[in-house]
């Protein structure tokens, strides 16, 4: 049950003082603002990735914890992030702030709130990068027992979800048939791969009730194979390992969890699009002001809608910022394609990749669509080809939109 929630002005407050004595905030600036009668988070200098890299997490331990301690006393996780933009950060929570945050996210959505009730969890079944599965991350073999905890299968061990055979997806497979999760919580390009593959094969999982999306961007072409496979609601979960699930979806808008963070969105356009900056509630132990998440977000109605990776953004040729959703909007119509990569070149011409759902598909009426309402939407010239591996980042992650610098 959703309880009634603080004002913004006590929920900051009570920011202010899990942060007001970690060595990182001890600067005049932040001092300062620290010292106002009555702040607004406007008031306060931001957080960048660098500087959360730099100095997490020992900078923004309350003073007198120590991390050794802590971790000795077996009162925190210590993980580290994906690096999806930049290097990997080091980051600290309580043992069970993880399924907490994540559930008070979840309850946000009516749907999954009346299937959680009165449950701790339901049983999951997890498909994504092997690099870093939510708290635990798996970088050799391991057996079904080992990829087994608590109410958690963690199937997938590929880092490139295409380059699987048949033999291991069939495995895959089985395991999920035999675990008889309620949901998968898939990267939704892993997620979209192994539907493909069952539908393939005409599988069906009896006990799923619904597909939790998370990790990265969900194209609306992911949306669609998993929906049109398994028939299920498909769901996207937003957040990071920093700061929390902080978004969840609901009737095609995301829903804020206002008890794990205060959301604020920055240099806004008339539009309203803007970026995303996060002040963390419930985790003392890496308590953040004003954290540049790196997202692109937009306000609608009583929520929000995410528009994508900040670096990620393309640019059209009047200069105007193009974001990973608006280009996604130009794939609501396709067919035939499972996934995709555009990349844009420093003249601002693109090159966009199409990998097929059938192997050796050409896709030339996908090409041809899709290079006209592209071309129309970027000002420039776009080319496109049908291939048969678009590899993801260093950090398994697969990026839809690249603007090239060079």
């Amino acid at each position: 049950m959703l309880t009634a929630l603080p004002s913004e002005e006590t929920r900051l407050r009570l920011a202010i003082a899990q942060s007001a004595n970690s060595s990182f905030y001890a600067t005049p600036a932040w001092q300062q603002a620290f010292a106002l009668p009555s702040p607004r988070l406007g008031d306060f200098p931001r957080i960048s990735k660098s500087q959360l890299r730099e100095h997490s997490p020992e900078g923004f331990l309350p003073a007198g914890w120590e991390l050794k301690d802590l971790l000795a006393r077996g009162l925190i996780e210590e993980e580290s992030t994906s690096g999806t933009s930049g290097a990997i950060v080091r980051v600290v929570f309580g043992k069970t702030w993880w399924a907490e945050q994540e559930r008070r996210a979840l309850l946000r959505n009516p749907f999954l709130a009346g299937l959680l009730g009165a449950q701790p969890s339901l049983r999951r079944a997890v498909l994504t990068t092997p690099g870093c599965s939510g708290v635990s991350c798996y970088n050799r073999w391991l057996s079904l027992e080992q990829r087994t905890l608590g109410d958690s299968l963690f199937v997938n061990q590929a880092r490139i979800p295409f380059t699987l055979g048949d033999e291991k997806l069939a495995g895959m497979t089985k395991e999920v048939a035999d675990w008889a999760p309620a949901f998968l919580d898939v990267d939704p390009v892993h997620g979209m791969w192994f539907a493909l593959y069952c539908e393939r094969h005409g599988l069906r999982f009896p006990s799923l009730r619904f597909i939790l999306t998370s990790y990265e961007y969900t194209s609306v072409l992911h949306r669609a194979v998993m929906e049109r496979v398994f028939g299920v609601p498909v769901i996207n979960l937003y957040g990071s390992s920093e700061t929390g699930h902080l978004l969840v979806e609901d009737d095609g808008v995301m829903r804020p969890s206002p008890e794990t963070a205060c959301l604020e969105i920055a240099a806004a356009d008339a539009a309203g699009l803007g970026e995303l900056l996060v002040t963390t509630l419930s985790n003392p132990y890496l308590p953040l002001i004003r954290y540049e998440i790196g997202d692109y977000v937009a306000p609608h109605g009583d929520g929000y809608v995410v528009h994508g990776r900040k670096r990620d953004a393309l640019r059209d040729a009047a200069g105007r910022t193009l974001t990973t959703r608006m280009i996604d909007r130009c794939f609501a119509d396709t067919t035939g394609v499972a996934h995709y990569q555009l990349r844009q070149k420093p003249d601002g011409s693109a090159h966009l990749l199409l990998l097929p759902e059938i192997a050796e598909d050409v896709l030339a009426g996908a090409c041809a669509s899709l290079t006209a309402a592209l071309s129309k939407l970027l000002g420039a010239p776009v080319t496109a080809e049908s291939v048969g591996l678009i590899a993801p980042e260093d950090s398994g992650k697969f990026r839809l939109t690249v603007r090239e610098t060079a």
